[in-house]
C-alpha cells in the first residue's frame, strides 16, 4: 500500500505551525543557510510532532480514572483525522511504533541496558505483528511467515532483555553463577 498526502503540507507551512505553537526551531544560518525550506520538511515535521505529542501528553495525564476519557477523546480526533480509514490508521500506528522503538533503544548507545533492550523488543514485536497481519490479509504468505519470524525473534529478545534485568537486580543466577555449581 502507498500512501500518498493529496495535499502535502510544505515546509513553510509547517514553520508556520510551529510558530503559531510557539515551536518554531531557533535559527542555524551557518548550519541551515537554506533557511528551513524543503530540505528540512521531515525534521520540521518531526518538531511538530514532537510538540503535538508533548501537548497531548499534557492535557491526557492519567492520574485519575476519569481523565481515561481525555485520552480516548484524542483518540477519537486521531481517528477522525485519518478519515476511518483502517489500513491508513495501521500504517500510522506502524511508524509511530519504529519511532518509538528508535527513542527506546538510545540510538547512540553502544550497549542497551537490558530494561531498554527489553522494551525496544516489545516493540518491535507489535511492528512485526501488524506487519504480519498486513501480509496476511493481502494474501502474502511468504511476507507473513517473515514478519512472524521477527516477531518470534523479538519475542526471545524480549524474554532475554528480562532476565538479564532480573540477573542485575539479583533475582536470577547470572552465566558466571550457574557454571560455579
Amino acid at each position: 500500500m502507498s500512501i500518498r498526502s493529496e495535499r502535502p503540507a510544505s515546509a513553510e507551512q509547517i514553520h508556520a505551525a510551529l510558530a503559531a505553537l510557539a515551536a518554531e526551531p531557533a535559527a542555524e544560518p551557518g548550519k541551515r543557510p537554506e533557511g528551513g525550506g524543503e530540505a528540512d520538511r521531515l525534521r520540521l515535521l518531526g518538531r511538530l510532532l514532537a510538540k503535538t505529542e508533548f501537548e497531548i501528553t499534557v492535557a491526557t495525564r492519567l492520574s485519575e480514572e476519569e481523565e481515561v476519557e481525555d485520552v480516548l477523546e484524542t483518540l477519537l480526533g486521531w481517528g477522525e483525522g485519518l478519515e476511518g480509514d483502517p489500513g491508513l490508521a495501521i500504517n500510522v500506528v506502524t511508524n509511530r511504533l519504529q519511532r518509538t522503538a528508535l527513542q527506546v533503544s538510545e540510538p547512540e548507545a553502544e550497549e542497551l541496558p537490558p530494561g531498554r533492550e527489553a522494551a525496544f523488543a516489545a516493540v518491535m514485536t507489535a511492528v512485526y505483528a501488524l506487519g504480519a497481519q498486513l501480509h496476511a490479509e493481502r494474501g502474502d504468505t511468504e511476507g507473513t511467515r517473515q514478519a512472524l519470524s521477527g516477531a518470534e525473534e523479538a519475542l526471545i529478545d524480549i524474554l532475554q532483555g528480562m532476565h538479564d534485568l532480573r540477573v542485575a537486580i539479583g533475582d536470577a543466577p547470572g552465566p558466571e553463577d550457574e557454571t560455579d555449581g
